[in-house]
Order: C-alpha cells, then structure tokens, then sequence
C-alpha cells in the first residue's frame, strides 16, 4: 500500500473519529444509553403484566431518563407509570443491574391542585410494600 493511500485512510479515520465520538456523546446526554433504554422497555411491562395491570388502567406509561444521579444498583433509566384512577400521582421503577430484577421505588411525585409536582413517599393504591428508593445509594463524589 502507497503512502498517499495510507494518510487518506488515516485521515478518514480521525475524521470519522472526531464527528463519531461527540454525535455519539451527545445522542447518549440527550437520549440516555440505548442499552439501558432496551433493558427497562423489556423488563418493565412484563412486571407490570405479571402484576395484573393492563395498558387500559394506565394513563401514561413509558421510559424516563432522569437528570441527576440514582441508586447506583439500578440501571440509571427508569420506567415511569400514571394510573387513569390516580392521575396526580407518577409512579416510578427501575431495574437491577444484578439480577435485571423490576422494583418500584418508593419516591412517587404528586402533582398538587396549583400544579406544583412534589415529592412523595406515602402509600398510594398502587404502592407495593417492598420499594427502594431511587435517592439511596447514588455513590460518593470525593
């Protein structure tokens, strides 16, 4: 192979490097990991299934990818639930990155009459007994 032939492949290379790896980054900032994404859209419904309810109880059910750290057991995406006979209350789950594992957790947000969304912990209709909390566990930043 001729040296000219070389440096052009190389060069495509770096390009393809400098254009691939920050699209890459950002989809992942933007979008969160694909992977992730797969897992909790997989496993996620099926508990739900499993557990009796049904897409016509829900009002709204899909993955969320939440802004700041979380429990460092689960995957960092999570699943996020608002019963049509609930419709204030959003309810979360995630799942285990040991055992793929869904568990819900037991922080729930409630939107008020004034449209505030708070923090809630309480029990609801749909609470399960065993939750985790999402907060718990998120590692140390030294």
């Amino acid at each position: 192979m001729s040296t000219k032939k070389l440096l052009i492949i190389v060069g495509i290379f770096f390009i393809f490097l400098f254009i691939a790896v920050p699209a890459g980054f950002l989809y992942v900032l933007n979008n969160g990991n694909p992977y992730t994404k797969y897992l909790v859209n997989k496993h996620v419904p099926t508990r739900l299934e499993e557990m009796g309810y049904t897409e016509d109880q829900m009002e709204e059910a899909h993955y969320v990818e939440p802004k700041h750290l979380t429990n460092t057991d689960y995957y960092q995406g999570h699943y996020m639930v608002v019963f049509k006979d609930e419709p204030n209350i959003t309810y979360y789950y995630g799942v285990t990155k040991k055992g793929k594992q869904v568990q819900q957790f037991c922080d729930k947000d409630i939107l008020s009459a004034d449209g505030v969304t708070e923090s809630f912990e309480g029990e609801t209709k749909y609470s399960e007994k065993e939750c985790q909390h999402s907060l718990d566990n998120r590692g140390k930043i030294e």
